[in-house]
Protein backbone atom coordinates (compact mmCIF):
# COMPACT_ATOMS: atom_id res chain seq x y z
CA UNK A 1 0.00 0.00 0.00
CA UNK A 2 1.47 3.36 -1.01
CA UNK A 3 1.83 6.49 1.17
CA UNK A 4 -1.26 8.39 -0.10
CA UNK A 5 -3.48 5.39 0.64
CA UNK A 6 -1.95 5.04 4.12
CA UNK A 7 -2.73 8.70 4.78
CA UNK A 8 -6.33 8.11 3.68
CA UNK A 9 -6.66 5.16 6.06
CA UNK A 10 -5.06 7.23 8.85
CA UNK A 11 -7.72 9.90 8.26
CA UNK A 12 -10.45 7.27 8.69
CA UNK A 13 -8.80 6.00 11.91
CA UNK A 14 -8.89 9.53 13.35
CA UNK A 15 -12.70 9.64 13.10
CA UNK A 16 -13.46 7.44 16.15
CA UNK A 17 -10.77 9.36 18.05
CA UNK A 18 -12.63 12.64 17.42
CA UNK A 19 -15.94 11.02 18.41
CA UNK A 20 -14.41 9.81 21.67
CA UNK A 21 -12.90 13.21 22.47
CA UNK A 22 -16.10 15.08 21.63
CA UNK A 23 -18.64 12.80 23.32
CA UNK A 24 -16.65 11.40 26.25
CA UNK A 25 -18.56 11.91 29.54
CA UNK A 26 -15.72 13.73 31.30
CA UNK A 27 -17.87 14.81 34.26
CA UNK A 28 -18.83 11.19 35.02
CA UNK A 29 -15.16 10.44 35.58
CA UNK A 30 -14.50 13.55 37.64
CA UNK A 31 -12.62 15.25 34.82
CA UNK A 32 -13.22 18.98 34.56
CA UNK A 33 -12.55 20.31 31.06
CA UNK A 34 -11.60 23.97 31.08
CA UNK A 35 -13.25 26.62 28.94
CA UNK A 36 -11.76 29.90 27.79
CA UNK A 37 -13.79 33.09 27.64
CA UNK A 38 -13.01 35.40 24.72
CA UNK A 39 -15.21 38.44 25.27
CA UNK A 40 -18.75 37.07 24.80
CA UNK A 41 -17.65 33.67 23.43
CA UNK A 42 -16.89 30.56 25.49
CA UNK A 43 -14.46 28.08 23.94
CA UNK A 44 -14.10 24.60 25.42
CA UNK A 45 -10.80 22.70 25.57
CA UNK A 46 -12.72 19.70 24.21
CA UNK A 47 -13.55 21.70 21.08
CA UNK A 48 -9.92 22.77 20.72
CA UNK A 49 -8.67 19.19 21.00
CA UNK A 50 -11.30 18.00 18.50
CA UNK A 51 -10.28 20.86 16.20
CA UNK A 52 -6.59 19.90 16.43
CA UNK A 53 -7.38 16.31 15.45
CA UNK A 54 -9.69 17.51 12.70
CA UNK A 55 -6.98 19.82 11.28
CA UNK A 56 -4.53 16.89 11.24
CA UNK A 57 -7.12 14.85 9.32
CA UNK A 58 -7.70 17.73 6.89
CA UNK A 59 -3.94 18.07 6.31
CA UNK A 60 -3.73 14.37 5.42
CA UNK A 61 -6.51 14.99 2.88
CA UNK A 62 -4.44 17.69 1.17
CA UNK A 63 -1.23 15.65 1.44
CA UNK A 64 -2.49 12.35 0.05
CA UNK A 65 -3.87 14.01 -3.08
CA UNK A 66 -0.73 16.09 -3.65
CA UNK A 67 1.61 13.12 -3.17
CA UNK A 68 -0.50 10.84 -5.37
CA UNK A 69 -0.53 13.34 -8.23
CA UNK A 70 3.07 14.58 -7.98
CA UNK A 71 4.57 11.09 -7.67
CA UNK A 72 2.14 9.41 -10.07
CA UNK A 73 0.81 7.19 -7.28
CA UNK A 74 -2.89 7.49 -8.15
CA UNK A 75 -4.64 4.16 -7.58
CA UNK A 76 -8.17 2.84 -7.97
CA UNK A 77 -8.27 2.36 -4.19
CA UNK A 78 -7.29 6.00 -3.70
CA UNK A 79 -9.99 7.26 -6.08
CA UNK A 80 -12.50 5.14 -4.17
CA UNK A 81 -11.35 5.58 -0.57
CA UNK A 82 -10.31 9.25 -0.53
CA UNK A 83 -13.79 10.74 -1.10
CA UNK A 84 -15.28 8.19 1.31
CA UNK A 85 -12.80 9.22 4.01
CA UNK A 86 -13.73 12.88 3.44
CA UNK A 87 -17.45 12.11 3.67
CA UNK A 88 -17.04 10.00 6.80
CA UNK A 89 -15.03 12.73 8.49
CA UNK A 90 -17.26 15.70 7.66
CA UNK A 91 -20.57 13.83 8.04
CA UNK A 92 -19.49 12.50 11.44
CA UNK A 93 -18.68 16.02 12.62
CA UNK A 94 -21.99 17.43 11.37
CA UNK A 95 -23.91 14.59 13.05
CA UNK A 96 -22.05 15.27 16.30
CA UNK A 97 -23.05 18.94 16.08
CA UNK A 98 -26.69 18.04 15.34
CA UNK A 99 -26.71 15.63 18.30
CA UNK A 100 -25.64 18.51 20.55
CA UNK A 101 -28.22 20.87 19.02
CA UNK A 102 -25.50 23.22 17.77
CA UNK A 103 -26.54 23.29 14.09
CA UNK A 104 -29.88 22.70 12.30
CA UNK A 105 -30.51 19.27 10.84
CA UNK A 106 -31.85 20.32 7.40
CA UNK A 107 -28.52 21.26 5.75
CA UNK A 108 -27.01 18.05 7.12
CA UNK A 109 -29.86 16.02 5.60
CA UNK A 110 -29.20 17.73 2.25
CA UNK A 111 -25.50 16.86 2.40
CA UNK A 112 -26.08 13.26 3.50
CA UNK A 113 -28.74 12.78 0.79
CA UNK A 114 -26.33 14.16 -1.81
CA UNK A 115 -23.60 11.78 -0.69
CA UNK A 116 -26.03 8.85 -0.86
CA UNK A 117 -26.99 9.73 -4.46
CA UNK A 118 -23.35 10.19 -5.49
CA UNK A 119 -22.38 6.88 -3.89
CA UNK A 120 -25.21 5.23 -5.83
CA UNK A 121 -23.89 6.79 -9.04
CA UNK A 122 -20.40 5.51 -8.22
CA UNK A 123 -21.77 1.99 -7.65
CA UNK A 124 -23.50 2.03 -11.04
CA UNK A 125 -20.29 3.32 -12.61
CA UNK A 126 -18.22 0.57 -11.02
CA UNK A 127 -20.61 -2.07 -12.36
CA UNK A 128 -19.94 -0.63 -15.82
CA UNK A 129 -16.20 -0.72 -15.22
CA UNK A 130 -15.79 3.00 -14.52
CA UNK A 131 -14.17 4.75 -11.58
CA UNK A 132 -15.57 8.24 -10.99
CA UNK A 133 -12.99 10.47 -9.31
CA UNK A 134 -13.97 13.55 -7.33
CA UNK A 135 -14.69 16.56 -9.57
CA UNK A 136 -13.95 20.23 -8.85
CA UNK A 137 -17.42 20.90 -7.40
CA UNK A 138 -17.06 17.90 -5.13
CA UNK A 139 -13.65 19.12 -3.97
CA UNK A 140 -15.04 22.62 -3.35
CA UNK A 141 -17.86 21.07 -1.32
CA UNK A 142 -15.31 19.24 0.83
CA UNK A 143 -13.23 22.40 1.42
CA UNK A 144 -16.34 24.40 2.39
CA UNK A 145 -17.48 21.66 4.77
CA UNK A 146 -14.06 21.52 6.41
CA UNK A 147 -14.05 25.29 6.95
CA UNK A 148 -17.58 25.09 8.36
CA UNK A 149 -16.61 22.34 10.81
CA UNK A 150 -13.65 24.41 12.01
CA UNK A 151 -15.88 27.47 12.52
CA UNK A 152 -18.45 25.46 14.48
CA UNK A 153 -15.73 23.99 16.72
CA UNK A 154 -14.44 27.53 17.30
CA UNK A 155 -17.97 28.74 18.14
CA UNK A 156 -17.81 30.99 15.07
CA UNK A 157 -14.68 32.79 16.24
CA UNK A 158 -13.46 35.33 15.36
CA UNK A 159 -16.67 36.39 13.58
CA UNK A 160 -18.82 35.89 16.67
CA UNK A 161 -17.01 38.83 18.29
CA UNK A 162 -18.74 41.09 15.74
CA UNK A 163 -22.00 39.06 15.82
CA UNK A 164 -21.53 37.90 12.21
CA UNK A 165 -23.14 34.47 11.59
CA UNK A 166 -20.39 33.33 9.20
CA UNK A 167 -20.45 29.75 10.51
CA UNK A 168 -24.19 29.42 9.85
CA UNK A 169 -23.85 31.03 6.41
CA UNK A 170 -21.00 28.64 5.55
CA UNK A 171 -23.11 25.68 6.67
CA UNK A 172 -25.96 26.57 4.31
CA UNK A 173 -23.55 27.47 1.50
CA UNK A 174 -21.88 24.07 1.96
CA UNK A 175 -25.29 22.42 1.66
CA UNK A 176 -26.03 24.39 -1.54
CA UNK A 177 -22.68 23.50 -3.17
CA UNK A 178 -23.13 19.91 -2.01
CA UNK A 179 -26.52 19.74 -3.72
CA UNK A 180 -25.17 21.36 -6.89
CA UNK A 181 -22.24 18.94 -7.07
CA UNK A 182 -24.63 16.02 -6.53
CA UNK A 183 -26.71 17.16 -9.51
CA UNK A 184 -23.49 17.48 -11.53
CA UNK A 185 -22.47 13.90 -10.66
CA UNK A 186 -25.94 12.63 -11.52
CA UNK A 187 -25.91 14.36 -14.91
CA UNK A 188 -22.43 13.00 -15.56
CA UNK A 189 -23.61 9.43 -14.86
CA UNK A 190 -27.15 9.80 -16.22
CA UNK A 191 -26.41 7.67 -19.29
CA UNK A 192 -25.34 4.74 -17.11
CA UNK A 193 -28.11 5.21 -14.53
CA UNK A 194 -30.94 5.50 -17.06
CA UNK A 195 -29.68 2.63 -19.18
CA UNK A 196 -32.71 0.50 -20.03
CA UNK A 197 -31.01 -2.71 -21.14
Amino acid sequence: MNLPNRLTIFRIVLIPVIILVYLFPYANFGIEMQSYQIQNVSLSVVNLIALAIYVIAAITDALDGHIARSRNMITTFGKFADPIADKLLTTTMFLLFVSKGIIPVVPVIIMVARDTVVDGCRMVASVNGKVVAAGMMGKLKTVLQMITVALVLLNNLPFELWHLPVGEIMLWFSAFVSLASGIQYFNQMKGDIMESK
